[in-house]
């Protein structure tokens, strides 16, 4: 029951803070800046209020504190979520308060993203025994690769930050996202009784669930890279005390699609001078075709849970 009582906390709180703490956004002018070269129907956008993931990242601890009895594992797993949501948060800071539009060096966001990977990755092999056997698909049951973990867990950790960040672009698109896709970790820990991994991931749910009613089209709030890497971290984490790492790409199919858009994109305007989509990340493609935002959210929310059903169905 803890683990739907934190849901429910999760919900209730998220929801509970955004007559709160969006005024208070509004107040101290922390707008979003849009860029001109993104899609023009995003410019009526401009100074709706940012860095709202703290709506779904403070329910987080309480949810741990009065439900998971102290479970290290849990703290461990908020603590990544938290991190990687400060890293957000300062580059947040300085983009809307400091009006530097790129936020901080990328050789500085890059940095501490490493270290706080490297910690909890560490701690996850030396605590929580996340290196034992991962998880392969397509019932090929499990395979013990332990010299990788590292490196491939702070990989991950990563990937999945950037990744989620690149989502992050239409109203409740990254929220809604990944609250399908923490949707097979809840699932994954009550069935394999990993409760800490459970509770987290339910308390995260619910929290985006509040939020979402804040952040849905037209969006009264946006959750920042404050929010973004932080649920990245989340999706991240929560594969690697699952040991389900290899898996990832196909439980996070959407945010897999979104970096290789951004990728092709790249290469191929660098290459030979053309490009492969209208624009990227891949949902500004859709938008630039003529579909109505809402549905383009809409279709790629339906992606994402089919990524985690596929996942889970060929376990």
């Amino acid at each position: 029951m803890n683990v739907v009582y934190a849901g429910l906390l999760g919900f209730v709180v998220a929801f509970g803070l955004g007559p709160i703490v969006i005024p208070v956004l509004h107040r101290l002018k922390f707008g979003q800046m849009v860029r001109d070269v993104g899609p023009q129907s995003h410019l009526k956008k401009q100074g709706t209020p940012t860095m709202g993931g703290l709506l779904f990242l403070l329910p987080l601890p309480l949810a741990v504190l009065l439900f998971a009895d102290n479970n290290l594992e849990a703290w461990a797993l908020v603590t990544l979520i938290w991190s990687y949501g400060m890293i957000g948060l300062a580059d947040d800071l300085l983009k809307v308060v400091f009006k530097r539009p790129l936020g901080l060096k990328a050789r500085e966001k890059l940095l501490f993203q490493i270290l706080f990977a490297v910690a909890f990755t560490w701690l996850a092999a030396r605590r929580f025994h996340a290196d034992g056997p991962y998880v392969l698909p397509f019932h090929w049951g499990t395979v013990a690769l332990p010299w990788i973990f590292g490196p491939l867990s702070v990989l991950a950790i990563l990937g999945s930050g950037n990744a989620v960040n690149l989502t992050d672009g239409l109203d409740g698109l990254a929220a809604g996202a990944v609250t399908l896709t923490m949707a097979f970790f809840a699932f994954w820990g009550v069935v394999h009784h990993q409760m800490a991994l459970a509770l987290v991931s339910t308390a995260l749910i619910g929290s985006l669930i509040g939020f979402l009613r804040y952040n849905i089209h037209p969006a009264r709030v946006f959750m920042g890279d404050t929010g973004s890497l932080a649920l990245g971290a989340a999706l991240a984490g929560a594969a690697i005390v699952s040991r389900t790492t290899l898996i990832l790409p196909i439980i996070g199919l959407l945010f897999v699609l979104e970096t290789l858009s951004v990728i092709i994109q790249v290469l191929s305007f660098r290459l030979t001078g053309r490009r492969v989509f209208r624009m990227s990340p891949l949902h500004h493609h859709f938008e630039l075709g003529g579909w109505p935002e809402e549905r383009v959210v809409a279709v790629f929310w339906l992606i994402a849970a089919m990524g985690a059903a596929v996942a889970w169905w060929w376990m």
